[in-house]
């Protein structure tokens, strides 16, 4: 069956995510994502919200920008989510936007490298081991984790290119797509992650989750057309979806017959009613998705 979540825009305040939140829960959402933009919201810290506010909705951070978080610290936070709300966290590191890492001093020449280098150092340290690692960014010296997961978690990686995409194959869990992914861009991120799974010898299912830009409810088109412009996307059928549950649940399903394991509604920035957003999700679409 094909997961289904929606997004908490970081553009609303924090104070909303409460009410969206416990929305989600009581409609029966399987899975809210929320992100770490600069400069808007702590990735970690409204996910541990989150998750206390409620019992069984899942809770994804994607993603968390690796040039801002030194891996010990990320892998600390990670695990204590784990071990407070097992099966339920999930989350995804990336390279984070250059600008925004430029802002705060921590662009780095090489963010596959840095990626590559976070992604061995995060997944040893959740798997209880301890580690030493003197590479070009990441630098740990017999470090373990006190309080490690019970059982190591997935650890998924943000990519776009092809060049990041054969890494997260080859040394992520999983692998997180941006909102405008197209069907053939999910197969074309299938085969790129497929070679880099080949290269490291690694079998078993690899999880894609991709985004989905949505919009319903009235003026929906006209939203959805006005935030894909300022992305400079502007081929609405294949790259987002305006309209009720059965237009949307058909592009969902696009995305999962295109090799998508997860597909996460994005919904505009201008939301109007993101409570109602999520309820829309979980009650409308997730009865058309099979």
């Amino acid at each position: 069956m094909t997961a289904l979540g929606a997004v908490f825009r970081p553009q609303l305040p924090p104070e909303r995510l409460r009410d969206v939140v416990r929305a989600a829960e009581d409609a029966g959402l399987e899975e809210l994502w929320l992100w770490e933009d600069c400069f808007f919201e702590s990735g970690i810290a409204a996910a541990a919200a989150a998750l206390a506010w409620t019992e069984r909705l899942r809770v994804g951070v994607g993603l968390l920008p690796v040039p801002l978080r030194n891996v010990a610290l990320t892998a600390m936070e990670a695990a204590t989510l784990h071990r407070l709300f097992p099966d339920r966290v999930g989350l995804a590191v990336g390279h984070g936007v250059q600008d925004w890492m430029g802002q705060v001093g921590a662009r780095v020449e090489s963010p596959v490298t840095l990626l590559r280098e976070y992604l061995a150092a995060m997944r040893a340290l959740l798997r209880g081991e301890r580690v030493t690692a003197d590479g070009r960014y990441v630098k740990l010296a017999e470090v373990a984790l006190d309080w490690p997961p019970a059982t190591a978690p997935a650890v998924f990686a943000g990519a776009i290119g092809p060049r990041s995409l054969r890494l997260a194959g080859e040394a992520a869990d999983g692998t997180m797509l941006v909102a405008g992914t197209s069907p053939d861009g999910v197969r074309k991120a299938r085969r790129l992650i497929d070679e880099g799974r080949t290269a490291a010898g690694r079998t078993g299912h690899h999880q894609v989750v991709v985004y989905l830009h949505t919009a319903t409810g009235p003026g929906a088109d006209a939203r959805l057309r006005a935030e894909m412009e300022v992305s400079d996307e502007d081929d609405i059928a294949e790259l987002g979806v305006a309209g009720d549950a059965a237009a949307v649940a058909k592009a969902v399903q696009r995305l999962a017959d295109a090799g998508a394991d997860t597909v996460v509604l994005q919904p505009t920035g201008d939301e109007p009613d993101p409570e109602g957003f999520v309820r829309f999700v979980a009650r409308e679409v997730r009865q058309l998705v099979p």
